[in-house]
């Protein structure tokens, strides 16, 4: 019997690339392809090894268990354990539900079991069987495809003021977007002109920012860094607004800011123009898994709809 290596690699290849990808879609990350194509080589390369002296290690459980968490750091990082560890196990769980699906329908349509005698035999062809491999070959998009739509389909929870949007921001020359969270315990106005105010992550705007106004923003004391600088102003000082704020057991805290000069919310169904809000420059990051750079006032979605989106 001839065994064609390279096709079989290429198979487990395309499957370890959909799986990943099945897994991004269900984290919600933003990955890059030159990565899960480097995962993917990195699970196919099990095929490889089988045929080589150290065809035990990548047989042995610990050994796939090894080769797993190398394509997962591969595709999508480590930034902490805990983001590392869902993301494992959002690869088990995609790996699992779509290896299921196919084993369920397979089953379900082959006939295996005859009664000869009083006896029940069972008839099983393996998986070396072109019918089989043309069953994988047919089945698996088809197994990842239902999987897709079933997970897509599913909400654990739907609420309004809890969705991730997209957020343009446009300031002179300077046009930059960033994934907020739309909140609805952010209830911060600025006092002057009653405007809801969109808390973003400083770090992730640094290079949009003028450096005078990024270095005045992530001090801790704002009213003093506004204080003691004594050098020439930046483009954007007209621009600044002072915000207070409270938090749990700390009162008088300051907020830097500033006027945009036109921010547009890309929700599912539409886009928003915002009429009015203001800026605020947070020093600590927002999240810690990257999922968004801003806290979206609830407000803001009372804007003007300028388009719907299909």
């Amino acid at each position: 019997m001839s065994i064609y290596l390279d096709v079989i690699w290429f198979l487990n290849f395309s499957f370890d690339l959909l799986l990943l990808l099945l897994t991004a879609i269900v984290l919600k990350r933003k990955v890059y392809k030159i990565r899960l194509c480097l995962a993917a080589i990195v699970g196919s390369s099990i095929v490889v090894l089988m045929f080589t002296p150290f065809s035990y290690l990548v047989i042995h459980p610990i050994g796939k268990m090894i080769v797993s968490m190398l394509m997962v750091w591969i595709a999508f990082g480590f930034k902490r354990f805990r983001s590392f560890f869902q993301s494992l196990l959002v690869f088990y769980f995609v790996t699992f539900m779509v290896g299921g699906a196919m084993i369920g329908t397979h089953y379900f349509l082959q006939a295996e079991m005859t009664l000869l005698n009083g006896v029940m035999m069972t008839n099983s062809t393996g998986l070396g069987d072109p019918i089989s491999w043309l069953f994988v070959v047919i089945g698996f998009p088809i197994a990842w495809f239902f999987s897709r739509s079933r997970l897509e389909g599913i909400e654990t929870k739907k609420i309004h003021f809890d969705q991730l949007v997209s957020v343009s921001i446009k300031v002179d020359d300077t046009h930059f977007i960033v994934r907020g969270l739309i909140d609805s315990g952010n209830q911060l106005y600025d006092p002057l002109t009653r405007s809801p105010v969109m808390i973003i992550d400083t770090q992730k705007i640094e290079e949009h920012l003028p450096e005078q106004l990024f270095k005045q923003a992530i001090q801790k004391d704002v009213m003093s860094s506004l204080t003691n600088e004594n050098g020439k102003g930046h483009s954007w000082e007209h621009r600044i607004r002072i915000i207070p704020y409270r938090v749990v057991g700390q009162d008088h805290q300051f907020l830097l800011g500033f006027k945009p000069d036109e921010v547009v919310i890309e929700t599912k169904n539409e886009l928003i123009k915002v009429n009015k809000t203001i800026i605020g420059l947070n020093r600590t990051t927002l999240s810690t898994d990257d999922e968004y750079e801003c806290i979206v006032h609830p407000k803001m979605l009372q804007g003007t709809s300028i388009q719907h989106v299909s």
